[in-house]
Formats: C-alpha cells, structure tokens, sequence
C-alpha cells in the first residue's frame, strides 16, 4: 500500500510538471503570434515579427515563374503630400504571407500585323519603359491564315483561293498574310524579332493551324505542322514559347468550317475539339523535333475555351473535353482567351469593374474542371489575350479600361496565374471600340499615343513587388487591395476604389516594421465623355492632348508622406493607388 501511494504521487508530480511545460511552451507560442500587432501610429508591426516564407509553385504557374526575378525598389524623385485628416476605411497587410510570387510574364501583350513596322522611337521607348517582357506575334485571328517565310501577296499552292464563312458561303474577303512584307502599314516578321531585341522582350508565337484544315494537299496536317516545324528552325532559339492555333473552337477562325469537296484526308466540314486535339499532337511532335535538331527547348500550347463550351453557339460544342482527351499530355500549357464583360454590351462602369474577380474565377474553375474530367494532368496556364467587350461608350479606349487592367492583373495573381498578353498594342478600331494601347489612325492624335491603361499597366508593374502578400479590407466593399513585398525589402500595396466617390483609407501592415516615409502615385480619369474619359491624371499631371496622360510619366515625382500619425491616402472615385512604404 505504501509503495502504491509513493507511486501515485511520483506519477502525479511528473503530470503536474509535464502540464506546465505544455502551458508555457503554447504560452510562448501564443505571445509570439499576438506580437505581430500593429502600431497605429505609424502602420507597422510592434514587438516580434513572423518571417515570409514562399509558396510552393501551383501547376497553374508551373514554369512560367522559371524566369522569376528579385526587385528591388528605387526610391522615386518625391514631393510632399498632406494626408487625409480621418478615415473608416482599413487594409490590412501582412508581409508574413506570401500568396504568390509575381512573375514577368504576367505583363504581356499582344501586336498584330496591320499597324505599321514598329520602328517609330517614340512607340519602342514606350513599350520598353512599358516592359511587357513578353510579346505574341503574329496577331489574333490572323494567325490563322499567316505564312512567315512569304512576300506581300504571296500563299502556298495549296491553298484555296478564297476561304469559307462559317454558314459555309465563300468569303470574298479573305486572304493570307505574309512575314516577308515591306509595306509601311505591315509589320515584318524580321522587325518583329527586331522590336523584341529593342525591348528586351521575348516572343510567344502562335503558328498557323487553319492550313491543317484548309489545306489541298494530300496530307494537310503533315504539310501545315511542317511548316511550323520549319518556322521553329528559323527562328533559331530566339523563341521558347509557341501555341498551335488561335481560339479555333470558334466560327469566325479560318479553318473552323471548310470545303470538303476539296479536302483530301477526309476531315469534316465543321471542326471538332477531338479532330483539333490529335491534329496537336502531329504539330508537337514536328516542332519538338525541330527543336532538338537545332539544340533547343520549347514549351507549346494547346486552345482551351473560358468557359462553359457545352453549350456553344457560336462554335465548336464540348471543345475542351474533346481536346483534352486527345491531346492526353502533349500539350506543355494551356491556353485561354478571356474578354470579360459581355459581348457588345454598353456596359456601365460598374459592371466593368467588377468582372475581374467573377471571371477570373470562374475561368479557371472551368478550365479545372474540364481537367479533371479528362482524366488529364493539369498544366500551366497563360491567358494570352484579355481585355473588355463593353462598347458603345468608348469604354475600350478610356480610364475605365486602366482600373479594369489593375483588378484584372491583381486577380491573375491572386489566383496563381503566372503568363498573360493583354490584346493588344495597336488595333485601329472606330469610334472607341479599339483595344489597342496606343492609338492609331484615331482622328486628331498622333499614331502611337499612349492611351489611359497604358499609365496603369506602367504603374503597376513599377510599383508592385516580386511577391504578392496577404490584404483584407474593413468597412467598404469597394475598396480593393492588393498587396506586395519587394526582395530589397519595401512593402507595398495597390488600392482601387470601383465606387462613384472619393474614400480615404488607412492602411496597416503586420509582420512589418515601417520606415519613417511612404510614396504613391494617384491615378484618376478626366472629365471628358461622361463616365468614359479618354484622359488619365497622374498625382494632378494630365496630357497635353485629348488622349492619355502626362508625357513625362516616366520621371514625374511621387507624393511622399510620412508614417507617424499612420500611413492614410486618399483614392478618388474609380481611381487607383500605387504605394510602397519604406523599410525601418
């Protein structure tokens, strides 16, 4: 009996020792973590701070983040701003966690071959200040009826002369286009490689899949995955990225319907994404082969539809099961085209603006789930052209446009995308229905003037660091963030305000210790055509003229405040923010 009670409280003492080093070890490691509040009076961290710690790579990103960069931030030519006195608004940072690294070729964007040679000074200074670091060639739909190594004028022998409407009546209008131009209205194929050297960018390249289709030789896809097998050649290792057709599921594509009286390997009249899916494979083969006889390595894409394709008017029906399940794991990435507003919708400004997470979204849970019921492993993906549908309203060539890019970019990277080329730098299209970036043979403006979403894309790029980190926002719904941190340190985050009024806010950061300054640039439109103005302000600096914003974009001064008493901007209505505060 004796011996049992020295036992029971040998046993009860090491119990009552043992608990106590639990509770002091989770004490310990409670107080670590509630150290990582945050000093209101000058936005950072108090006391221990938590260290970032990166991600792993999503199959989304994949190695699009191979070329991953450190920045460093370079504190900007300032002048002295005065702060909001009060705000109820509140983003909260924190530099611990890491969403994403940012890669470069999130930034892309898309030329096409109808907008002179690009070799104005004036247009490659902007695109390099731009540093789009990625440019697709050689431009949409037409890619599709696109042969490199021709002369103005010039086509293959087998080819029709005149393609078919997608109701299957001859289309007077169409035609093929050439690499080997002079024209001064039509860029070469030389002087595209040429403004990628100028530019210090590098090129994705979409070759021609239509000739696999209306091709009248007697093996068209051989004849057409030659072909690009031989562009691959020549292009001599200057291109690592390639993709196979342009949004061919769709009728306006040449190729999606063709004449089978003249066809003769027995393909059908109407495309499938099953036909399209083995037809890449033959492409992938000839063009990897292409590149391992010249000592290279290329990466190449296969055409995904968006979103839900099952029920497609407007082109081929169940595309994405049909390519998937053929193609099986040829394809290096998949590809996908997003315009996200509704087709030729005057749509307001609200409804613009709040596509960029609904969409993005739901893009790549359809792009997903079509994975998934292929019973096909997931690859990265790039979204090589996007923009906005709306029209009616000039809303393509105006300010608008330059908020929808911020959110749009913002989301890609949130969501774990690391590729994307906006469509597009030059367009020419009529009464404000023009994509381009830059003007062209627009009324009254010089060629290659820079439009508003121009400035955003240059800010953003400017001021967003080489990761995105975690941000919240408290008491406004309209009010979007998005956070980074730059590898030398500085912290930073881009605001957007979708409303209709100007609204203070106050920004926090944890896991950070904040410097005595902080910079930003103010971005809001003008006051011309109603909601759409064709114009952008820079902190209060607009353009000359009745297009873009200010010349001097490039060396224009940053408002500067300092952190004591809080890090508060204020963001006008649809206007943006692009802010990066000093490390202690």
């Amino acid at each position: 009996m004796v011996k049992n009670r020295k036992m029971k409280v040998i046993i009860n003492s090491v119990f009552t020792i043992l608990l106590a080093l639990i509770t002091l070890t989770a004490c310990k490691k409670d107080k670590k973590t509630d150290t990582t509040a945050v000093d209101t009076g000058n936005g950072g961290a108090t006391g221990l701070i938590i260290s970032p710690t990166d991600p792993g790579i999503a199959v989304s990103q994949g190695f699009f983040l191979d070329s991953w960069q450190a920045k460093t931030f370079t504190k900007p030519a300032t002048q002295n701003a005065a702060k909001p006195t009060a705000s109820s608004i509140t983003v909260t940072a924190d530099f611990a966690q890491v969403v994403s690294k940012v890669s470069k070729n999130l930034f892309g964007n898309n030329m096409n071959p109808f907008t002179g040679q690009y070799t104005d000074a004036g247009l490659v200074k902007n695109i390099t200040n731009l540093s789009p670091n990625i440019i697709r060639a050689p431009g949409g739909s037409l890619s599709d009826v696109y042969f490199y190594d021709l002369p103005a004028g010039g086509k293959p022998a087998d080819v029709p002369a005149q393609l078919l409407k997608a109701d299957g009546s001859v289309d007077p209008t169409s035609g093929y286009w050439s690499g080997m131009v002079t024209d001064s209205w039509s860029i070469s194929l030389s002087n595209y490689y040429s403004l990628l050297q100028k530019t210090n960018s590098t090129g994705i390249i979409t070759v021609n899949y239509g000739y696999a289709r209306y091709g009248l030789s007697d093996n068209p896809v051989e004849t057409a995955a030659h072909y690009a097998a031989q562009w691959v050649r020549n292009d001599k290792g200057r291109t690592q990225l390639w993709e196979v057709g342009n949004e061919n599921f769709g009728n306006w594509e040449a190729g999606y319907r063709i004449d089978v009286s003249k066809n003769k390997d027995g393909q059908p009249e109407i495309l499938t994404g099953q036909l399209y899916g083995s037809h890449f494979k033959v492409f992938a083969d000839s063009m990897r082969k292409a590149a391992s006889d010249i000592g290279t390595t290329i990466k190449i894409g296969i055409v995904l539809t968006d979103g839900d394709d099952q029920n497609n008017s407007v082109g081929v029906q169940n595309w994405n099961s049909g390519v998937l399940s053929a193609a099986g794991s040829s394809p290096d990435f998949f590809v996908v085209h997003n315009y996200y507003t509704p087709f030729n919708q005057n749509s307001t400004p609200d409804v613009i603006l709040a596509t960029p997470s609904a969409v993005t979204a739901s893009m790549l849970s359809w792009v997903n789930n079509s994975v998934q019921k292929a019973g096909v492993a997931q690859k990265p993906i790039a979204m090589d052209e996007w923009n906005i549908f709306a029209s009616g309203s000039r809303q393509q060539v105006s300010y608008v446009n330059g908020v929808h890019a911020v959110l749009v970019l913002g989301e890609l990277i949130k969501n774990q995308v690391s590729m994307a080329c906006r469509w597009d730098l030059a367009n020419g299209g009529s009464d404000g229905n023009d994509h381009g970036l830059f003007t062209f043979k627009q009324d009254g403006t010089a060629n290659f003037t820079p439009r508003p979403a121009f400035y955003y894309l240059y800010y953003f790029q400017k001021y967003f660091g080489d990761r995105m980190i975690s941000s919240a926002v408290t008491g406004s719904t309209d009010i979007v963030s998005y956070a980074s941190s730059f590898t030398s340190g500085e912290a930073g985050v881009t605001l957007v305000n979708k409303s209709g009024t100007d609204q203070a806010v106050s920004i926090n950061f944890k896991n950070y210790y904040t410097g005595s300054s902080y910079y930003y640039y103010t971005l809001k439109g003008g006051t011309d055509n109603g909601s759409y103005s064709g114009k952008v302000t820079v902190n209060n600096n607009g353009p000359a003229g009745d297009v873009g914003g200010p010349a001097g974009y490039a060396t224009l001064a940053a408002n500067s405040s300092g952190t004591s008493g809080g890090i508060t901007v204020n963001v006008p209505a649809r206007g943006v923010v692009f802010l990066v505060c000093d490390k202690k």
